[in-house]
Formats: structure tokens, sequence, C-alpha cells
């Protein structure tokens, strides 16, 4: 193994070691990871919330045990190729030494690793958009047709992940047009490349087609009850922050881009990042929706600062060090804040520095407790052992539906459950098509959000013979806190016809 592999290697193993430590104890997983985990008990070519290829990742998971460990890999595994990839960019640009550890040490200490510990499609996302890249940047340098066959491969493995990816084809086309490199628009290799990955992501277009196109739906409410909440000026706030301590790597990459000589021919690079950075901004998209953007300007900044802080004057060597430790410098009072690595109670007792990042905002525009993403994985253990609990009071003769009133509520119940033939659904997300209508339902078990209990009672109870109230969320740190657990027993009416009744009124989707 040569030098620049070893060091390579070392900042891979760096890489895992850190999005394992980053998560402190009292943490389970987000309320994302477990409909993202039972989706691997119902592969298909496509979901409500998502394209197919995380369920087909969920399969592997549940295949190596469904452990945590294996949980966190995969996201932690996908950071770490992001860096590879960043790696050979450096690489193919012929950058020295100081540009791979500068371009590795960016990314490392990065938004990265706080992206890289949920298991969601967003870090393989990263990923296809900078290997996406990469094989642009592969096929400017060589007009080797074959780098575009592999990136339209590239491009059906991110939307197979995340329809997200599109964005990069809008940014990417227009730019091309706009600078040397329009002429990849004569070749018919280009074309073949498009059918090709036309061929790869039709089954999935497919399953659109016959549900309807949910992805549509899905994008209405998503833009009615949670991008509505999100400013522009807060989504450029977002992007400075997610490589803080690499912006000055970011900006070397935009000035060599405009007047760097030899970067002349990357050009369409500089417009494609303008054009999709500005169609984020109009959507008004979440911020993390633009990570993806970032890992290749890395390279290419890196490749710049390495030859500006060329040579072996003690200045040069200082300047080297200072970019390399940058980085790392600025991490340290992220490690504080952005990590789901400090006890609620901790965060609680010191919640100013949380607050001025933003990061106690959640998606209803107003500020909590804690941040988000971390009350979302808080109680799910503690709620799935109750249900299980209220299950087993029932008779086993007599089935029983366990219904939830959103996707995470299911996904932790089917998790944690210790009850084989308990089934938690929902009419939230992917659940509505997983419902077990061949079974006779005669009870009910109803998971209900917090401040709705006096309205269950009064729609539900009457339809039952009787109603209990078994428990409820008592952690006060959690994103369900106080949602409650009724037991309905004895049906009065067909609770079967009632779910194919209440399916309908959320349309075909």
């Amino acid at each position: 193994m040569n030098k620049r592999n070893g060091i390579l290697l070392t900042f891979v193993v760096l890489k895992f070691m850190l999005q394992y430590a980053l998560v402190n104890e009292t943490y389970e997983l987000h309320r994302d990871e477990f409909l993202h985990l039972d989706q691997g008990n119902h592969l298909a070519w496509g979901f409500v919330s998502v394209p197919p290829l995380t369920s087909c990742i969920s399969k592997v998971i549940y295949f190596f045990g469904n452990t945590l460990f294996w949980i966190r890999f995969f996201p932690a595994l996908f950071g770490a190729l992001t860096l590879v990839l960043v790696w050979k960019a450096v690489e193919e640009l012929k950058g020295n030494l100081f540009a791979l550890i500068l371009a590795a040490t960016a990314l490392l200490f990065s938004v990265l690793l706080r992206l890289n510990i949920l298991y969601q499609p967003n870090s393989l996302d990263v990923l296809c958009w900078t290997a996406f890249y990469f094989t642009f940047l592969k096929y400017i340098n060589s007009t080797n047709s074959k780098w575009l066959y592999a990136g339209a491969f590239i491009f059906a493995i991110g939307f197979l992940n995340k329809y997200n990816i599109v964005f990069i084809l809008i940014g990417l086309l227009p730019a091309i047009l706009l600078t040397a490199q329009r002429p990849i628009f004569y070749k018919s290799a280009f074309y073949k490349a498009i059918l090709m990955t036309l061929l790869l992501i039709a089954p999935n277009l497919w399953w659109q087609y016959v549900h309807h196109f949910p992805v549509f739906h899905h994008l209405k409410e998503l833009t009615d009850t949670q991008l509505v909440n999100v400013s522009r000026l807060g989504f450029l706030k977002e992007q400075v922050l997610y490589f803080l301590g690499a912006s000055f790597v970011l900006f070397a990459a935009f000035y060599a881009l405009v007047f760097y000589v030899p970067f002349n021919k990357y050009r369409v690079f500089l417009w494609s990042f303008c054009i999709t950075l500005a169609v984020f901004i109009y959507l008004k998209a979440k911020g993390y929706y633009a990570i993806g953007l970032y890992p290749i300007y890395l390279a290419f900044g890196s490749v710049y600062l390495g030859e500006v802080l060329k040579g072996t004057r003690t200045r040069a060597n200082y300047w080297r060090i200072a970019c390399i430790l940058l980085p790392f410098l600025f991490f340290i009072p992220m490690y504080n804040t952005a990590f789901p690595n400090k006890s609620p109670a901790y965060i609680l007792e010191h919640p100013d520095t949380y607050r001025a990042l933003g990061l106690l905002k959640w998606e209803d525009g107003k500020d909590h407790a804690l941040p988000q993403d971390f009350a979302d994985m808080l109680g799910w253990k503690e709620l799935a052992d109750k249900v299980d609990l209220a299950f087993s009071t029932l008779p086993e003769r007599e089935p029983t539906l366990v219904l939830c009133d959103n996707y995470g509520q299911a996904g932790a119940i089917n998790y944690y459950k210790k009850t084989k033939q308990m089934t938690a659904v929902s009419f939230n997300a992917d659940y509505i098509h997983w419902m077990e209508l061949d079974k006779k339902y005669v009870n009910l078990i109803r998971i209900k959000n917090y401040g709705e209990v006096a309205e269950e009672l009064r729609t539900t109870s009457p339809l039952f013979v009787s109603t209990t109230i078994a428990d409820s969320v008592v952690n006060p740190y959690a994103r369900e806190f106080g949602t409650t657990i009724f037991i309905f027993r004895k049906a009065r009416i067909d609770v079967n016809e009632r779910i194919r009744q209440e399916i309908a009124t959320y349309g075909n989707y």
C-alpha cells in the first residue's frame, strides 16, 4: 500500500469511528428510520414516500440481523464512499498530497457527519450526486463515452433512491448549453445514455403511473405542511453552516472556476452550481436538499489551493497546516450542538446556543425544547412496549387492529414488538397500502397523538362495547410525549368495512 492509499484508508476508518461515536446512547432510531426499515418487509417498485431502493437496503439489514450496528453502518458507508470519490476527483484534477488531505478533511468535518448518522435516503443521495459529477469530470477529461453510460447508471440509482437527484440535471443541462461542453448534445452516446436511464427507472415510473403518481400528492403535502415554513434566507443560512469550516475551500473553488486558466474547461460546474442553487431557492426547498452539490467543489478548491500554496517556503507550510486545521477547529463547537451526542437534560440546561443556531426550530416554524430530529429519536421503545402489553390483554382468538396516527408510531411498534402476530398500521404514508384486510377485526388498539384524547373517545367509543385508556408515552423529551394508547373491545360495526371506507377517502395514492 502506497502512502496516499494509506492516508485515504485512515480517513475512511476515522469516518466510520466518528459516525458511531456521535450518537448518545439515550437516543433510539429516528421516526423516518422505522418507516424505511419497515419498507423492507414490503418490497415493491415504489412507495408513497420514497422510491424503492431504500427498501432493498432494508432487506439487506434484516438479513444481517436488523441490529443498530447495521442500521448505522450503511449511511456511514455511503459517507465514506463520498469521501473516497472526492479524493479520486482531486487525483483526476492532478492535485498534490496537500490537496488530497485538505479535501478529505473538509468533507470529513462537515454536515455529512450529521447526515450520515441516520438511515435515510439522504446519505446515498449525496453519494450519487458526487458520483454523477465525478463521472462528468472524467468525461470532460477523456471524452470517452463510457463515462456517459456510467453517469446514466449512477443517475438511475440516485433516482431509485431519492427523486431529489432530478435537480442535478435541472442545473447541469442548461450549464452545458452555456459552455464549451455543448457538443455533448451531438453525440449519439448521450441519447443512448438517456435511454439507458429511462429503461433502468421504468419499473418505478410504471408503478407511479399505476398508483396515479403518489409522488405529486406527497410533494403537495410536503409543500403545504413543511415547505410553507421554510424561508429563502433560512435556506441560505443553512448552506453556509453545512461546510462552515471549509467555506474558504468552496470560495477557492468558485474563484478558480472563474479565473484559474487550467480550470476553464470545467466552468460548466460553476454554472451548474448557480442554476441548481437558484432553483432550490426559488422553490423554497429544505436546506439539506442541496448538500449533494458541494463535495465535488471541495475537490476543485483543494486542488487550486494546493497550487497556490505549493512549495517548501516556511510561510507556505504554515498556511497549509492552517488550512487543514481550520475545518477541524470549526467542528469543535459544532460537536457540542449539531449532533445527538448530548443528553436531553444537557440541552435543556444549555438552550441558548441551540436556539441561536436555529436548531430548536421545528418544521412547524416554532421553537421547542429539543431539536426536532433529537426529539424524534426518543420514546419509541416505550411506546412499543406499552402497546405490546395492551395487546397481550386481548384474547388471541379475537383479531385486533393496531392503528396508529403516523408512520413513526407504526414503524417503531413493528420494529420493537415482542408479539409476532401483532402488526401496526396507519393511514399515514405507505402503511395505507399494508392493511391486512383478510382478518375479521374484533378489537382495536388505537395510538393517538397528544391532545386528541377527548375527540377519540367521542368518535370511536360508541363503535365498541368497551373502552380503556391503557397508557401513554411519558418521556417528556420525546416528540411523541403524551401519545395515548386506547383499547376498544368488541366492535359494534364491521371494522374492515370502515377501514375500506377510510382508505377510499385518501384517494388512489
